[in-house]
Formats: structure tokens, C-alpha cells, sequence
């Protein structure tokens, strides 16, 4: 793992926390995308080097509707930048971490994707991303 890629936040609404995360950082967000296989559309917002991102869900059933419902808005997940994720995958599995995700799967900001169980990593669900190949 390189780096914290980003901090998910769970929103019940993107436009009225789009505009406090813009009062926050003094700037707007810098992507806004929907991933319909997840059911969630998101809003990325850069302060310093770190990113954070909004995620409000579009499908009542999807984890993020879940996740609100069960535990209320607020940080959702922790993103980890690898430079191998089928890698990682593979390590993380062998130390007996639950992954949730075999393969990676496309996500948010031209990302590959795949998710640690909480309840193998302290409560805190933690996503492993890989940019995209061109």
C-alpha cells in the first residue's frame, strides 16, 4: 500500500454537502460521476494532497442507502492506493483478511477497486484502488 488514496463519506444529500465541503475547503469539487453498478453517485474534493469522497446512493437497496440507514451519514470507508491490487488481493487473503471483492471491479475516478471486510480490520471498511490501465 502506497498511500491513503482517499476518505469516503456517506451523505444523505450531495447538493447541500457539496456546499458545505466547498465552504470547508474553499474550493468546489473537482469530479462528480455516478457508478450505477454500486449504486452511488460521488463528488471528489482535493484539500492539500488528500482527497475525500462524497458518496450519496441512487438505489435504495445499495450499501451506501444501507450504511446511512444503519449508522447515519459520516465516514463510510478509507482508500488505499496499491500498486498491484490483484496482488494485494491475493496477500491480504493469504493473512486472513476477508476480502469482499476476488476480482477488482471498476470504481470511481478511473479506478480499479476492491473492498477488506470491516469486521476483519477493526469495524473500518477499507477499499484498495489501482488506477485503471489506458
Amino acid at each position: 500500500m502506497k498511500k491513503i488514496e482517499h476518505i469516503g463519506i456517506a451523505v444523505k444529500n450531495m447538493d447541500t454537502s457539496n456546499s458545505l465541503f466547498t465552504t470547508l475547503f474553499g474550493a468546489p469539487e473537482y469530479k462528480t460521476e455516478t457508478v450505477e453498478s454500486e449504486g452511488v453517485k460521488t463528488a471528489f474534493f482535493k484539500c492539500g494532497p488528500n482527497k475525500i469522497e462524497l458518496l450519496e446512493a441512487t438505489d435504495p437497496d445499495s450499501p451506501i442507502a444501507k450504511f446511512i440507514e444503519k449508522k447515519g451519514e459520516g465516514i463510510h470507508h478509507i482508500a488505499f492506493d496499491v500498486e498491484d491490487i490483484n496482488m494485494e488481493i491475493a496477500r491480504l487473503k493469504a493473512e486472513g483478511f476477508v476480502v469482499l471483492n476476488d476480482t477488482p471491479k471498476p470504481g470511481a475516478d478511473n479506478k480499479l477497486v476492491a473492498f477488506l471486510h470491516p469486521k476483519s480490520t477493526n469495524g473500518v471498511l477499507i477499499e484498495l484502488c489501482q488506477e485503471r490501465p489506458a
